[in-house]
């Protein structure tokens, strides 16, 4: 079930004029980049809006708080798993979201994940939101793929659904997350654990084709 912010972290409504876009999107990369640079307990929303080129009003007019200003962060790089289509076979449905999965990760998604998972393991607030924002869209796709799969009878009835979307997050989050850096010449950890889980997720579900 989707947990619902608290009204306290939702933005302020704006007041005069229209906001302006282009500083909302200013707002988010600078948020992304001080986190990147001094983690969540380093960052201040005075050197967020230092490096967006906008004063402290603006930011506030937007964003109350330091936690808030990094929540509508999270919402702004939520996961883009792109689209799920349905390619009539299981392992190119799963290759497409482990592929996807990967991109994510690799790109602003994942730069941020990894700036703020340790702030998450103890404010609910920013948990939550990670989880709308990133658990659940894949877990969503991976419900839908294996409903697929039992329908084509490439799979029997999956028992636990919900562990088939965790074998998927957990393998990929910890190879990127947790393995040291790769030389500049190695493949990305991401498509890389993508290729080689696969085959495995294959087996684990019994997956044969039809």
């Amino acid at each position: 079930m989707t947990t619902h912010l608290p009204a306290a972290s939702a933005q302020v409504s704006p007041r005069g004029r229209p906001r302006d876009a282009s500083r909302d999107r200013a707002l988010m990369d600078a948020t992304l980049a001080e986190l990147q640079r001094h983690g969540y307990s380093g960052l201040t929303t005075a050197s967020v809006a230092k490096r967006a080129g906008v004063s402290t009003a603006t930011l506030y007019r937007r964003w109350r708080s330091k936690q808030d200003l990094v929540v509508g962060a999270a919402q702004a790089w939520a996961e883009n798993l792109g689209p799920d289509h349905d390619t009539g076979s299981l392992e190119e449905d799963l290759g497409a979201l482990l592929h996807d999965k990967a991109l994510a990760l690799e790109g602003p998604s994942g730069r941020l994940l990894r700036a703020v998972l340790g702030e998450a393991a103890h404010n609910r607030a920013l948990a939550d939101v990670l989880f709308d924002a990133f658990v659940l869209p894949l877990q969503d796709r991976v419900f839908a793929l294996l409903e697929r799969a039992v329908a084509r009878g490439e799979i029997p009835p999956v028992e636990d659904p919900l562990v088939v979307a965790e074998m998927v997050i957990g393998p990929m989050v910890s190879h990127t997350f947790l393995v040291p850096e790769r030389e500049a010449d190695t493949p990305a950890p991401g498509r890389d654990i993508a290729t080689r889980l696969l085959p495995y997720l294959l087996r684990a579900l019994g997956h044969r084709r039809p």
